[in-house]
């Protein structure tokens, strides 16, 4: 099925006059489209129905029209209740249209890659202040795969009800229209290209930030290890100061119908598909304002304006490395002996642990 409508008009982003039609994030998107329509492929992928308003699902590009050209593609709001993923990326995009002014830099960058945004995946959740999309359904659980061995009680993905949290949707039917827009630009925009990568942006487990890749379905790694051990490294040379954890998703827990997972499996063979899963340690935020966890915002998002303004600077020097990886690939992937010796390292300290 296509999701893609015809290029978006500028005046769809007018600012609603309501707001219980409409939500902080997805204004200030409009607002960053409006501002950057000269620079930025825009198109709606999907249109979501809520109870009232219908949400538009927007993706904005920028760079290298050629289709062997590396990508990188940014993406938030999968899970509505966590917001401050989806202003990771806004942030990154208002500041790349500064930077567009006067960066005689980034602008030969993009000759020469393409970057994708797709800052909110899910506004009916957000609308909404649900986790889930108006149906109920977790799209991080709504791939159709299973997972190869036991999942945590009900976060792994349930079939039970969508009354009950991380419902997979009712097993054999289609994949939500959100879940099924964002793989088809997954496929169109990114993987069907030599090189690409992705990073997806949540919040919402443990004290520490997290850098996931797949699997989450199964503890055997996946067939890329060597690429992302590379990586890796250069994140960790570049950055030494930095404290992403960085690992495999199966060494935290497994969970069915993982929608990277899905997109990497299905990526060409003959490509490199780099997806993470960028995962903010909200548990801290929890820690250091305990009365956050009367607050559904607050169990997943600083609340506080200077932890919300310390969140976003941090994580602007990772979205770079990102693009700066992409562009200089083929100077770091591995070939031949060193990607043999790359693998030895990577199963080594990736080593499967067991799930909780």
């Amino acid at each position: 099925m296509d999701f893609l409508q015809p290029p978006v008009k500028v005046t769809e982003f007018a600012r609603g006059e309501d707001p219980t039609t409409t939500f902080a994030e997805h204004e200030d998107l409009k607002e960053i489209l409006l501002a950057g329509s000269t620079h930025f492929e825009i198109q709606a992928v999907g249109q979501v129905q809520t109870a009232n308003p219908t949400f538009p699902i927007f993706t904005a590009s920028i760079g290298s029209c050629d289709p062997l050209a590396p990508a990188v593609g940014f993406f938030g709001g999968i899970h509505g209740l966590e917001r401050i993923g989806s202003q990771v990326i806004l942030h990154y995009m208002r500041a790349l249209l500064f930077r567009l002014q006067w960066d005689e830099l980034l602008h030969l960058q993009l000759q020469k890659i393409r970057l994708v945004f797709m800052p909110i995946v899910n506004p009916g959740g957000m609308w909404a202040h649900k986790r889930a999309n108006p149906n109920g359904v977790d799209l991080m659980r709504n791939a159709p795969q299973k997972a190869e061995s036991r999942v945590p009680f009900l976060a792994g993905g349930q079939t039970l009800s969508p009354l009950l949290p991380w419902y997979c949707g009712r097993p054999g039917t289609a994949m939500e229209m959100e879940s099924a827009a964002m793989l088809q630009v997954v496929r169109d925009q990114l993987a069907s290209r030599p090189f690409s990568l992705a990073l997806d942006c949540h919040s919402g487990y443990g004290f520490d930030d997290s850098l996931w890749f797949p699997y989450a379905k199964t503890r055997r790694l996946m067939a890329h290890l060597p690429e992302m051990y590379a990586l890796k490294t250069m994140l960790v040379q570049s950055h030494p100061h930095h404290d992403y954890s960085f690992e495999p998703q199966s060494n935290q827990y497994l969970l069915h119908g993982d929608l990277w997972d899905h997109a990497y499996d299905q990526s060409p063979p003959a490509h490199i598909f780099l997806p993470m899963t960028l995962e903010l340690g909200s548990w801290l935020w929890i820690r250091k304002n305990p009365r956050q966890l009367f607050s559904r915002h607050g169990i997943f998002n600083p609340i506080k304006a200077h932890r919300i303004k310390r969140v976003l600077r941090r994580h602007v020097d990772l979205l770079d490395f990102l693009t700066r990886a992409a562009f200089a690939a083929p100077r770091w992937l591995p070939q031949a002996e060193r990607r043999a010796q790359l693998l030895q390292l990577a199963t080594a300290h990736w080593r499967p642990r067991r799930p909780l």
